[in-house]
Order: C-alpha cells, then structure tokens, then sequence
C-alpha cells in the first residue's frame, strides 16, 4: 500500500541552491545572517552576499567551473556558507567533509568525489597536505572584484553537493542529490515547519552532515533567519547561545537531548524556545519528555537520510503540544511511503521496512551502480533500511534499522528499544545494544553502557531490565565501557563496538 502525504503538494522552484538559499540576501541589508557564537561577531546578509560573490571571483580565477567537486573541510563558522555557496555558484559541487576523519579517509573522499579542489580550515591544513590538489584556507579565500556570473544550471540533473553517506553499515559512499533534490527539500519543510525571518536558530549540528546543512544553515538562511554557529557541542556553550540569543528553534541529535534531561541548571535558564527537533537516529519519547519538561518548549522528532536531502517526515508546527514525541511525525509534503517486509518484499499493514519516493530522493550513489540498484528501485522508491510501522493518524514510529535488528532464537529484538529502557535507569549514563553469539545458536542481545557513577551491578541491570521486557529481549550480558561512539550526526556505532 503506499501512503501519501497528508500535506498539498508543494511547487518546486527551477533555480540553484544558491539562487533559492541567498536569492533575496543582499535586499536584507544589515539584517544578521550568522552570528559567531564563540566570539559574537555579526555577518549581515548584505555582507554574505558580497562575500560569497568575491569568493565565487576568486575561485573562479583559480579554474574553478562547472561541474568540479571542491572538498570543504571545516568546523562550523560563519565563513562555512560562504566558501560553500561560493563553489556552488559556479556550478561546481561541494563535497563536505567530517574534520573527525582520519587523513587516510579524507584522500579517500576527495578521490571519490574526483575532487579538483579542496578548502580547509587553517588548524586542519596538515589533514590535507598531501592530497595533491590545489588547497584554499578558509580563513584566506581568494577573492576576485566584479561578478563572476552564475553559469546556467540544470536543477533537476546537475549536482549541488556531494556528501558521503555516514558508513556505519557498510562502505561510505557519495550521495550525488541535485539543486532540485535541495531546493524541494526546503520546500516540503517549510511547508509545515515554518522558519520565518524572526526566528532564531542555533547552528550546532555538524554543516558537513546533511541535517545541520539543509535544515540550519540554508533552510534557515533562505527564509531570512539568523544563525548562531558553534564549532564544536558544548553544555554550558551552547545553553549559554540558547539564552543569550534568545534562540527560538533548535534542531539536534538525541545524544543532546540525553544531556538536557539530565544535565544540572537547565531548568533555570531562561529561554525563548518554541520548539526543540531531534532527528538523525531514534529518541525515546521518556527522553524527550524529560528535555522539554526542563527547556519550556515541545521536543519532537523528523526523520529523513542522506539520500532524501535529507528529510522524509516530520512533526509539522501545528499541534505541537498533541504529538507523540516518540514518533518521527508524517510524511513531508509530495512524498509517498510504503511499509515493506524485508523478507518477502511485499507490502504490509505492520512493521516493515520504511520506503519513500518524492523530489528530494537522490539521483543515485556517485560510480556505484550495484549500491544505487539495491537501494533505488528502478520506479523511484529509496530504501530506507529502517523498520517503521503507521498509525491510523497517519504518524510514523521507526522501530529499528533492518541491519541492526539482533536475531534471538528466531524472534527480532531492536537495540533502540533496549537502549531507550536502559538510559532511564539511573545508574545508566549512555548505552547500546548489540549481538553477541548465543551458546545456543543464532544472536543475544548484549548491553554495553557507560556508568552514571562509581558504580553498576551488571547482573543487577539484567535483572531490573529482564522486569520490563519480554523473554527473549532480555540483555544476556552487559560491559561497562568509557563512551558509546557515535558519528557527529548522533548514531551509534555498532560496528566499533562489534569489532571490539
């Protein structure tokens, strides 16, 4: 059965990312654009069109067209948009990269991508020192005098950006998503979730990731918004921008929401939230009830991948206080779903895997035929590889990854259930679940959980979690590790923890 979008559909516009993100930004004057949270210095929007057009010259100079990919190795800054939109501008493609990689990794990415280019932060350079493409320092762009003009594009075939898929499945791979993919993206978004020119938003999520990018940056940047970056999380930092700049909108990662349930102090700043959105792995709704509870402010879920630009469903601005904050919302405008069990192929009216079709699926995997082919259906249909089920509300739960559901003496047990039960114990600070070979066959499902204090009885956890499951989601063992690894995006990192 496929499910439809219970928003009208939305018109796309046939124009560059560029064009859609700062089209209107030199009309708004003096209006701030980004704020530097680490230092406080303003950028206005008539000061990042400049910027971004001296750039774009300078590039331009330096043989930058059309078509080139251009690395971008960076922390977040306000500088960030600037070198990003200056590549694209040109019709080249910006390929972000995570500054957490390994030097080995990131040649790798920039080989990929066929990179001609690659801009990096000053502190970053030596990551890139033997690459062997010509290196820009953000902090030291060249910049040209005059226009650079903006070469025809075509939105809907040309590509805007090139992120690499997170790998914590399997081998990262480019995601080739055109100026038509992003702009229809924002579109469905501020269909329901409607950033205005007076909102606030904080700019903490990673922009090389695709929710900190599209969401923050240039969601926010395309309606008028201003945007308080960080380059790194922080509590105390980040609480601290949310009060001081009266942030109205805050978009993060369920790791965050973990630290504002607990951490001390929250409950006493005063702040100016509306709303407070989690996506890029699951958040348990005890979780995000006990974050808004101390913030004043709804805290709910989207959902989306890297391949959907990134964003499939979400919780929409109407009725915030009536949604369930353990659900991922409905589907985004002009996008289709279907619930499809991963051992027939068939659909199915319980949990099955999540499918989505709309403008913001990506156009494939950069040189992999064979990737796009198992995740691409050959009419549109991009596998999610998560396990959803649909109310009768027409709101969607992910219930777990198809990868990560550990196979218990032939019943299906999903860690994140495991992992939201575990964190709500008192002696859990963090968690996750993975499997272990089982003395009788098959898979069990182990805990490894970073320990709230001096101490943790493993066999009295068992016992507590055995209470509140059924019989075969039991933890059959538990360690007592220093940190859970995630990707700066938030999800957790199984395979590390496998590998141990």
């Amino acid at each position: 059965m496929v499910f439809r979008s219970p928003f009208p559909d939305v018109q796309v516009p046939e124009v560059s990312l560029t064009e859609y993100v700062l089209g209107g930004a030199a009309q708004r004057g003096d209006t701030p654009a980004l704020i530097d949270g680490a230092t406080g210095a303003v950028t206005t929007y008539a000061e990042l069109a400049g910027d971004v057009a001296a750039v774009a010259a300078g590039l331009a100079a330096e043989g930058i067209g059309p078509g080139d990919a251009v690395g971008l190795l960076a922390p977040n800054s306000p500088a960030w948009p600037v070198a990003y939109h200056a590549v694209i501008s040109l019709g080249a493609i910006v390929t972000s990269i995570n500054p957490l990689l390994t030097r080995d990794e990131i040649a790798k990415q920039l080989r990929d991508a066929n990179a001609r280019a690659v801009i990096v932060s000053g502190p970053l350079s030596a990551a890139v020192a033997d690459v062997g493409l010509p290196v820009h320092t953000l902090e030291a762009l060249p910049r040209g005098a005059g226009d650079p003009g903006a070469p025809a594009v075509d939105a809907a075939g040309d590509l805007a950006v090139l992120p690499f898929s997170s790998g914590t499945t399997g081998l990262s791979k480019g995601v080739m998503l055109t100026h038509r993919n992003l702009v229809a993206n924002m579109e469905q978004i501020r269909a329901v979730h409607r950033i205005a020119a007076e909102d606030v938003l904080v700019g903490v999520l990673p922009f090389f990731h695709i929710y900190g990018q599209v969401v923050v940056l240039n969601l926010g940047l395309s309606q008028g918004a201003t945007i308080v970056t960080l380059p790194r999380f922080d509590m105390a930092a980040f609480l601290d921008v949310l009060e001081q700049h009266r942030v109205t909108r805050a978009h993060i990662a369920p790791p965050v929401v973990l630290g504002l349930a607990k951490a001390p102090g929250v409950e006493r700043r005063e702040l100016a939230l509306k709303v407070v959105i989690s996506g890029a792995a699951p958040l348990d709704a005890d979780t995000a009830n006990r974050a808004s509870e101390r913030l004043g402010a709804p805290v709910r879920q989207g959902y989306g991948m890297t391949e959907a630009s990134p964003v499939t469903h979400i919780a929409p601005d109407d009725g915030l206080e009536d949604q369930d904050p353990g659900a991922i919302g409905m589907l985004a405008p002009s996008t289709e779903g279907r619930l499809v069990d991963p051992e027939t192929g068939e659909d199915t009216d319980g949990a099955g895997e999540i499918w989505i079709r709309g403008p913001q699926v990506m156009r494939g995997y950069l040189a992999d035929e064979q990737a796009t082919a198992a995740t691409l259906t050959e009419d549109g249909w991009l596998k999610t590889g998560d396990i959803g089920r649909i109310d009768d509300r027409e709101v969607w739960r992910v219930v777990d990854r198809v990868k990560e559901l550990i196979k218990y003496k032939g019943y299906q047990v999903p860690p994140a259930e495991l992992e939201a039960l575990l964190i709500g114990h008192p002696a859990v600070a963090d968690a996750a679940v993975i499997p272990i070979r089982d003395a009788g066959g098959g898979e069990a499902p182990k805990a490894c959980v970073v320990a709230a204090g001096d101490e943790l009885d493993a066999d009295a956890l068992m016992a507590w979690v055995a209470e509140r499951v059924a019989p075969y989601k039991r933890i059959r063992a538990v360690e007592v590790i220093d940190e859970i690894p995630r990707s700066p995006s938030g999800k957790i990192m199984r395979r590390l923890l496998r590998d141990r």
